[in-house]
């Protein structure tokens, strides 16, 4: 067996020398690329191959990766043309959407919060200014001729609108009736309140008293339509009056004391004759007169009934009236109180008063008032206010009116103490909706199309932005420079095992190349030599 082996070890000895050779010399040489880290030196002289060649060529390594990274793999171009990928697209719609239902779906608190703490000062330096910068464009606009004329012709433009319209236009008739029911339970509230009580009593006393220390006649005090109406109604009731006058005559009572008023009249007539009262009583039998008293009476009263209703007898009697009206009327009302007692005066005064008082408050009163109010409405309530204002006024007066209404209310909205209300009011209203009022889950006020519009308006937005600034920002950024940086930063024992990790199964198949090709160069060596 042995003597077999001999036989035909020269045979083997060459192919297999050489392909140990060839596998040996391959991972030298790979591994001389990494190995040694340093130069090696003997007596004082480097030895060649040291380092290895990436430790020795690592930054020119560094600089071909930095240009094939930044100048072929990873250009502006490219990134450009990978925003436009439909994948891409697709992947970004959907985080868009995921962090929108993210957001929204969230229970904020302010708005300040959605700011890191740092920047709340700067953020209320900012609002401070732009409301300071409000206001003041605010108060330049305010004293501006141009706003003046604005408003003026806005103004004029709704009050003529408004006057084209009449009363009836703006109240409907539930309206209406609550309006009434409002004014009518207003009114009451008012003519019940002391406050008017007391002025109507106030004037009531000035009246009285001026009246009773004035030295004018009644003539002069009481109106003249008043007058006449006095003196018609007092001529319209004396045919009532003097038929009750007639009528008391058939009154038994009356009857009685007439008739013993008649008796004590002849018998004091008969007393009153000297001498012939005895003469008197002889012819005449007094009983046999007074019993027949019962029936002149009568006649008497049927005489006198006919006689006032006579035209001419009422005539006589409403003009001795009148005449004795006229007398009393033309006498100061002082000459009728100064012979008054004071109690009495006080009295009167007093009495007038509380009848003043009692008739502004009554409820015929109130009634009246709500009548004159009604009938003023339906006068004008069919009628446009363009109509009414013609009317009462000029022409003119719409323009004027819009004028008037314009210098008001600049008046009103340049005064300092409006200002001041406006800033304070303007301040607190951004301290709370920024700083204090929670914004609470948006989604719950966003509704499903607004939800849907947004995302896509965040979605397009974002990739205009993207398409715009990512190229230059590649550009600006130096890719070959960082990755330059970062090969060079890196130990270089990282950068071998990361060559490593990617070409240790080519460099495995490589060793084996060199030890077939060792093995093919024995053969070769063994042919030659027996041939």
């Amino acid at each position: 067996m042995l003597e077999t082996i001999h036989a035909y070890w020269p045979y083997l000895l060459p192919p297999l020398l050489g392909a140990l050779i060839g596998y040996v010399t391959n991972y030298i040489a790979i591994r001389m690329l990494f190995r040694p880290l340093h130069p090696w030196h003997i007596f004082g002289l480097r030895v060649p191959l040291t380092p290895g060649i990436i430790p020795s060529q690592r930054h020119e390594l560094a600089r071909k990766m930095g240009d094939m990274v930044g100048s072929h793999l990873l250009t502006s171009t490219d990134v450009a043309n990978a925003l436009e990928k439909p994948v891409f697209r697709q992947k970004l719609q959907l985080a868009v959407a995921l962090k929108l239902d993210t957001f929204i779906g969230k229970s904020l608190g302010p708005a300040i919060t959605l700011l890191p703490k740092r920047f709340h000062p700067r953020f209320h330096e900012l609002l401070d200014g732009l409301r300071w910068k409000f206001i003041k464009s605010l108060r330049k606009t305010l004293a501006s001729a141009a706003f003046e004329e604005r408003l003026n012709q806005f103004c004029l433009q709704q009050l003529n609108q408004f006057l084209q319209h009449d009363l009836a236009y703006f109240i409907t008739p539930e309206r209406y009736q609550h309006s009434r029911d409002h004014i009518e339970r207003r009114l009451q509230q008012w003519l019940s309140s002391n406050t008017v009580a007391e002025t109507v009593g106030q004037f009531i006393d000035n009246q009285t008293e001026s009246i009773i220390r004035s030295e004018k006649s009644l003539k002069q005090l009481l109106p003249q339509d008043l007058q006449n109406v006095l003196l018609d109604q007092l001529e319209k009731e004396i045919p009532q009056v003097l038929k009750h006058f007639s009528t008391t005559l058939d009154d038994p009572e009356m009857r009685a004391k007439l008739e013993k008023k008649v008796r004590q009249g002849i018998d004091g007539f008969v007393d009153s004759i000297e001498g012939l009262s005895a003469i008197i009583t002889a012819l005449f039998d007094m009983e046999k007169v007074y019993a027949r008293l019962p029936d002149f009476m009568d006649n008497a009263s049927n005489e006198l009934r006919q006689w006032l209703k006579s035209e001419k007898v009422q005539q006589d009697v409403g003009k001795a009236l009148r005449e004795r009206l006229d007398c009393w009327l033309e006498r100061p009302l002082s000459s009728y109180l100064e012979q008054m007692p004071y109690e009495k005066v006080a009295g009167m005064k007093q009495f007038i008063r509380q009848h003043a008082v009692s008739l502004v408050q009554s409820q015929h009163s109130q009634q009246q008032i709500m009548i004159w109010v009604e009938r003023s409405v339906d006068g004008i309530k069919d009628r446009p206010f363009s109509e009414i204002i013609a009317q009462v006024g000029s022409e003119d007066s719409t323009p004027a009116l819009a004028k008037q209404i314009t210098a008001t209310v600049i008046q009103l909205l340049q005064t300092e103490s409006l200002q001041q209300t406006f800033n304070q009011e303007l301040e607190k209203k951004i301290t709370y909706w920024i700083s204090e009022r929670p914004l609470g889950e948006l989604a719950t006020r966003l509704p499903s199309d607004a939800r849907e519009e947004l995302q896509q308006g965040l979605f397009e937005q974002l990739v205009t932005i993207l398409k715009k600034e990512i190229p230059p920002l590649v550009d600006t950024l130096d890719i070959r420079r960082i990755v330059e940086d970062k090969v060079n930063s890196l130990d270089i024992l990282k950068v071998e095992d990361l060559l490593m990790g990617i070409m240790k199964e080519q460099f495995k198949y490589i060793n084996l190349f060199g030890a077939l090709l060792g093995m093919l160069i024995g053969l070769l060596n063994l042919f030659l030599l027996q041939w």
